[in-house]
């Protein structure tokens, strides 16, 4: 006759499943960690030398913070020669159609627009997608644009930046996250000057 249950044999059955099941879990994250974070940096560096001129520095190991209304933004300057030649800084909005959108936007010294990739987004597919560079020529109007004269808003809402089609809450949002980036580089070049300033003195 088998022997009938008790829920001291549920609890530890229970018990087990649980704990074989966590320990693959663990195991599973162990094994993918290492190789997700080198991705991530891949593309970020890939971002990096796709917005910047030419530098003979490492970026991704000079890279700092700036803040900007209490968010912290990351900046990776591009150097030749121990000259600062652009920025590459990473910025975001979380007011796209489907949520958060990650950029790279790269700066020249003087705040000319060189470039603007996409790094992450959840937009929907043949719509705002149109935004990631070569899907539309949407990134394209960016480019060498300075943000000084350029406006960096749709021009349903005043600015110069023409809207992707159907996708006008994508659009704002990209212009949200450049237009924070470019608040960034002022502070970056503020800086700069300073330090100059101060070398000067000396």
């Amino acid at each position: 006759m088998a022997k009938e249950s008790t829920l001291k044999n549920m609890v530890l059955t229970l018990f087990i499943v649980c704990l074989a099941t966590s320990a693959m879990l663990g195991g599973a994250y162990i094994l993918t960690k290492e190789p997700i974070e080198k991705a991530i940096v891949a593309k970020i560096n890939n971002s990096i030398l796709a917005v910047v001129p030419e530098f003979d520095n490492v970026p991704s190991e000079d890279v700092f913070t700036k803040d900007l209304d209490g968010v912290s933004y990351k900046v990776y300057p591009a150097k030749k020669g121990g000259e600062i030649v652009g920025y590459a800084i990473e910025t975001f909005s979380n007011a796209g159609f489907g949520g958060r959108i990650s950029l790279m936007a790269g700066f020249g010294a003087d705040g000319t627009i060189l470039n603007v990739t996409v790094i992450s987004h959840s937009e929907t597919p043949g719509l705002g997608d149109k935004m990631v560079e070569g899907k539309s020529n949407f990134s394209v109007q960016f480019k060498g644009k300075n943000p000084a004269e350029f406006k960096l808003s749709v021009k349903k809402d005043g600015g110069d930046v023409d809207a992707i089609t159907a996708s006008t809450i994508t659009s704002r949002a990209y212009c949200g996250a450049l237009e924070s980036a470019y608040k960034i580089f002022l502070l970056c070049t503020e800086n700069q000057v300073k330090k100059e300033a101060v070398n000067e003195q000396k």
